[in-house]
């Protein structure tokens, strides 16, 4: 075999094996931690994949999605109750909860909102796909990325529908935006810079060619899905390996916490909390107690690691 066909070979084959990875089977551990990275546990698991806990603005239960369905799961004890989402399915792990407790935000190729306590879902967004990633403080306005002509942006929304505002406007992949809680800041991931940091906007936008757009993180690793603790004094995130593409299911990753930068975006510390086998769905949306002592995350294992 020639060289150009073996490494033809050779791509074939790994790709196999990334593809037989992202589809293996898994046990999915829902987990909490505290904020100093203390004491995980688990509080439940299930042989098949669980994503993207939310936790109530009340404290009492856990909002993930699983077989395209979303599921209250009582932090006191219990087992998992599906929320009658009505016609929509295929839910994916781009969910949240608003401040109040009183709406949820879902997407499904769009973006829709209904009642916590379940009902039909309205759609806010017209155009796809649209992947929501947080709720404004006040409740009034969703973020999310979206691609539009081929690439990725944040966009926001009001609740009530009309015209989507874009924020971003840089030819990099922004994703995961999340508001501080003083609602005066977007957070979001972003390779515009070559490499996977966690950066910031104003939330009403990065302005003409991104020139309000602070980068926050800036090390070797690949940064995504920042998010504020409702105090507004940490950010958790999660962490690839150097030159991981994406933020694909089944891999070795970290959860990272930096204090909440001030005025300017300068980072302090970053923290290494967890290491463990996780990826896409172990903490996609904002997963802080409403006390700010802890959060919710989920690790998964393999079927053939599951069974040792």
């Amino acid at each position: 075999m020639d060289k150009g066909l073996h490494a033809a070979a050779a791509a074939l084959l790994l790709t196999g094996l990334l593809c037989a990875q992202e589809n293996a089977r898994v046990t999915s551990h829902v987990m909490i931690i505290n904020l100093d990275g203390s004491s995980p546990r688990e509080i439940y698991s299930a042989p098949k994949r669980i994503e993207a806990p939310n936790w109530s603005p009340d404290g009492k239960y856990l909002l993930w999605n699983s077989g395209g369905k979303l599921w209250k799961f009582p932090v006191a004890g219990g087992g998992p109750q599906a929320v009658d989402t009505g016609t929509i399915g295929d839910i994916n792990n781009d969910h949240g909860i608003t401040r109040d407790g009183q709406w949820f935000a879902i997407s499904a190729e769009q973006i829709y909102i209904l009642p916590s306590a379940g009902g039909v879902p309205r759609q806010v967004t017209r155009k796809t796909p649209s992947y929501f990633h947080g709720w404004s403080p006040d409740g009034a306005w969703l973020a999310y990325c979206a691609e539009r002509d081929g690439n990725f942006d944040l966009y926001r929304i009001s609740r009530d529908g009309g015209p989507e505002e874009r924020l971003t406007s840089h030819a990099g992949y922004d994703d995961g935006p999340d508001y501080s809680p003083d609602g005066k800041w977007i957070y979001f991931n972003s390779d515009r810079a070559g490499s996977w940091d966690i950066w910031r906007i104003p939330a009403d936008g990065a302005g003409p060619d991104d020139a309000r757009a602070e980068r926050v993180t800036s090390d070797e690793w690949e940064d995504w899905f920042p998010h504020p603790s409702p105090d507004g004094k940490w950010i958790v995130f999660l962490s690839f390996a150097n030159g991981t593409q994406g933020h694909p299911a089944n891999h070795d990753v970290m959860l990272r916490r930096i204090a909440m930068p001030g005025e300017t975006a300068a980072t302090t510390k970053i923290v290494t909390l967890q290491k463990f086998f996780g990826g896409q769905g172990t903490i996609n949306v904002n997963s802080w107690s409403p006390d700010s002592q802890q959060f919710a995350y989920i690790r998964y294992s393999l079927a053939a690691e599951a069974a040792k």
